[in-house]
Order: C-alpha cells, then sequence, then structure tokens
C-alpha cells in the first residue's frame, strides 16, 4: 500500500516538475500574467474582493492594450475563483494570463489545481512570467529519517524532516567500567560486564521498534535510519539479530560522533546531510542498478525500447516500469483515411518530422491524427490498469545517464522471464507499434 502511494507522490511530483516547467518557459505581453497561490483556510472571499479591488486599480493603467490584457487576465481569475465554495485542504494555485506562443500568436491560458501537499505561500503577483517559486519548494523531499544515537551513557531516538528536527525518546544507563581488580572473579565481572551490553543493545533495538516501525501497516515510518555514536554499540546494533530486519534494510549510514544525547544528534546530522539529500539518488542507483543486473544475468526478466516495453505491459508482465522523466516521444492514435482503422504510433521528434509516418506503406493512403498525448503522460494515467508501478528516473547518476543514452530511456523489469523476440511475428489487436528511436 505504502508502495502505491510512493508512486503515486512521484507522479504528482513529475506532474508539478512537469507543469514549472511550461510556466517558466511562457512570457506575455505587459504585465498581463497573473500567479495567484492561497494557502489552506484561507478565504474565497477575501481573494474575491481583492481581486476587485485591483480591477478597479488597473482601469486607470493608461496603456489600452496592457489595461484590457490585465483587466482581462483579472476577470478569467474572477470567473474561476466562482468554481470553488472554499480553498481545498492542502491550498489553491491559480495561473492565468495572456501568453505569446513560439509562432507569435497569443493564446489565453488559465491553470488552476490543488497541489498534492500543503502549499504553506501567500502569494498574488501581476507580472510578464508567471511566478513558480513556491510550486519548486513543493518538490523538496519531506522525507522522515529517523536518527539512533547510542553509547556508553544512553540512547537518544530521534527524527528528521526537511529543516524540523524532534527528539522521540531518550535514556540513560549506568554500564560497568573495564577494570583490573578482581583477582579470580575477573571472569565473572567481565561476563557481567557482557550481560549488561548485551541488554542495552536488546533494549535499544526494541525501542528502536516501537519508534520507527508503525504498528497499523507493520512498515518503517521513516524513508531512512542513521545510527550514530562514540563507541563501537552502534556497530553492535547494526549488526544485531535483536536488531529488527525491516529497520536493518533502512540504514543508511553509521557515523562516529564525538558526544552522546542532543550535542551527537546535531553532529550525526551534520555528518549526514549528504546522504540525506541523497537518498532520492540512492534509491534510483538501487533500482537502476537491480535493472543491469537481470541484464548482466540475463535472466530474461528485463525489457527495454518502447516497442518492447508497450508489449510487456499488454501482457501485464512488467512489475516496475522505468521511464527517463524527460522522455521525449508523442503517442499519436492515428485513423486510416480509406480504412478507418485505428493505429498507434509512438514517435520521437526525428520520427514526427518524417511524412512516411503518416501515411499507410502499402497503399500510401493518409494516416489522420485522432489524439497526440505525450508517452509520459499517457503513463502517468494508464499504468495502473497495467498492474506495474511506475518509476521516474533522471540521467544525474551514471547508472540513470546510462540507461537513458543506452536503452533509450525506457524499460522494465519483469515479473517473469519472457522472451519479447518470440511475439513480432504475431499480430497485435491493439494496434501498430513503432519505435523510431
Amino acid at each position: 500500500m505504502s508502495d502505491s502511494h510512493e508512486t503515486d507522490k512521484n507522479i504528482e511530483m513529475w506532474k508539478i516538475k512537469k507543469l514549472i516547467k511550461g510556466l517558466e518557459s511562457a512570457r506575455g505581453n505587459g504585465t498581463s500574467m497573473i500567479s495567484l497561490i492561497m494557502p489552506p483556510r484561507d478565504q474565497v472571499s477575501r481573494v474575491t474582493k481583492m481581486l476587485g479591488d485591483e480591477y478597479g486599480t488597473a482601469s486607470n493603467i493608461k496603456s489600452r492594450v496592457n489595461r484590457q490584457s490585465v483587466l482581462g487576465a483579472i476577470t478569467s481569475a474572477q470567473q474561476r475563483l466562482k468554481l470553488y465554495n472554499r480553498v481545498p485542504p492542502n491550498g489553491l494555485v491559480l495561473y492565468t494570463g495572456t501568453i505569446v506562443t513560439d509562432d507569435g500568436k497569443e493564446k489565453k491560458v488559465t491553470i488552476d489545481f490543488e497541489p498534492f501537499k500543503p502549499i504553506n505561500a501567500s502569494l498574488y503577483l501581476c507580472d510578464n512570467k508567471f511566478h513558480t517559486e513556491a510550486l519548486s519548494e513543493l518538490l523538496e523531499s519531506d522525507d522522515k529519517f529517523g536518527f539512533i544515537i547510542m553509547d556508553g551513557n544512553g540512547t537518544l531516538f530521534g527524527t528528521l524532516s526537511g529543516n524540523t528536527r524532534e527528539v522521540l525518546h531518550k535514556f540513560s544507563v549506568d554500564l560497568p567500567k573495564k577494570h583490573g581488580r578482581g583477582g579470580q572473579s575477573a571472569l565473572r565481572f567481565a561476563r557481567l560486564r557482557m550481560e549488561k551490553r548485551h541488554n542495552y543493545v536488546r533494549k535499544t533495538a526494541e525501542l528502536a521498534t516501537q519508534f520507527f516501525i508503525n504498528p497499523a501497516t507493520s512498515q518503517p515510518n521513516v524513508a531512512g535510519l542513521i545510527l550514530a555514536g562514540s563507541a563501537d554499540f552502534k556497530t553492535e546494533l547494526s549488526q544485531s539479530d535483536m536488531f529488527d530486519q525491516r529497520l536493518q534494510c533502512k540504514i543508511l549510514n553509521v557515523v562516529d560522533v564525538s558526544y552522546g544525547g542532543e550535542s551527537g544528534f546535531n553532529q550525526a546530522i551534520e555528518l549526514s546531510a549528504e546522504i540525506l539529500a541523497n537518498v532520492k539518488f540512492i534509491q534510483e542507483k538501487k533500482l537502476i542498478g537491480k535493472y543491469f543486473e537481470e541484464i548482466s544475468q540475463d535472466t530474461g526478466k528485463y525489457v527495454f525500447g518502447v516497442d518492447d516495453t508497450l508489449k510487456a505491459l499488454e501482457m501485464g508482465a512488467v512489475e516496475t516500469l522505468m521511464v527517463w522523466e524527460n522522455l521525449d516521444v508523442n503517442r499519436f492514435v492515428l485513423k486510416h483515411s480509406a480504412t478507418g482503422e485505428i493505429i498507434i504510433k509512438h514517435l520521437n521528434k526525428e520520427g514526427e518530422a518524417d511524412q512516411s509516418n503518416f501515411r499507410d506503406q502499402s497503399t500510401n493512403a493518409e494516416l489522420e491524427v485522432q489524439e497526440k498525448t505525450s508517452l509520459l503522460e499517457w503513463f502517468a494515467n494508464e499504468y495502473k490498469k497495467f498492474g506495474c508501478t511506475l518509476e521516474f528516473v533522471t540521467n544525474k547518476s551514471q547508472e540513470g545517464s546510462q540507461f537513458c543514452r543506452g536503452f533509450g530511456g525506457i524499460g522494465g523489469i519483469l515479473r517473469y522471464q519472457l522472451d519479447i523476440r518470440s511475439f513480432d511475428d504475431l499480430d497485435d489487436d491493439e494496434g501498430v507499434y513503432e519505435d523510431s528511436d
């Protein structure tokens, strides 16, 4: 369940990234582009009144063209706000205005949506561009990380989310020190000391499960764990059988700190800053590493390229669909002008420029474009129908770059072994797939 929630979140983030890219490149004439952001619990009536006041002020703009475009944008914003009785739980984002397209034509644009997580910003700006800074902040990770600071004096459990740190629990312990006294009792002292250490590690492991495992889902409630301390207790804990296996696989780093308690917590955060910033990066490297492992071992449980990946999807064989977040391929639904047959093609920029892709090869009849969508968008909307998880990857890591360049930026890890080539001779009822990479 948590995996599907994570996938949905990743898709929402990808959609916001795509939207930001489009909004940032848009430009208008004069100050006719309105950026309006309303935080949760804001009042629609307050913003409506403010827009009314702005309309009155804008009526005094001397330039007729500029005045009309600003008044038009304010009217569009007012009309769109009438659709809302109240601000949605996560706030409301509204962009409206007249933009100039690449071919010099003017086009009215109005975009309004509720973000995928609460937006804590209030904004009203009339400019010659859209302001997306607050949206970019939504993309910053709000993952929660767990910290266990463990030394000979006690243990502290804490969490870090964004720039908010919280101490969940701390306890102190009085462990016997090593000493040379005891004569014949030295072994007994050593045994007691080891027993106390063992009990201390066990107590810490039990509390870690209590704080970092969600009882409702039986899954970790943190994205990663950092173990820190000044003695070798942290290493002992990480390798101990008493430490929950579900948490063991979440350990991101084991660090040496000079202090225990809260000072050690702060030091551990500083020392792990780079790793925490790269968690997404690490997860991506793991995913692509697993994909490359399937290829190097030639298990037959992998697929790459638009054509083969879509065939495997149709068969329900894909477990994890991996797509480069900037994949530039469009999905065309084409209709044969003579027979009325529907044909589906997937073309990149070069493929779109080649007119032969829009004609039937045997009869030279024209293929009418019924629908054109970005393949990425189609995946984001349809992936659930194929029973797979969808992962967007970047080309920022070495593995990601290799996946994008060498494998066309699209592929999948399969549920079972499949030889796609053996299906090439079979006619596909759904249509014709063409990969122009």
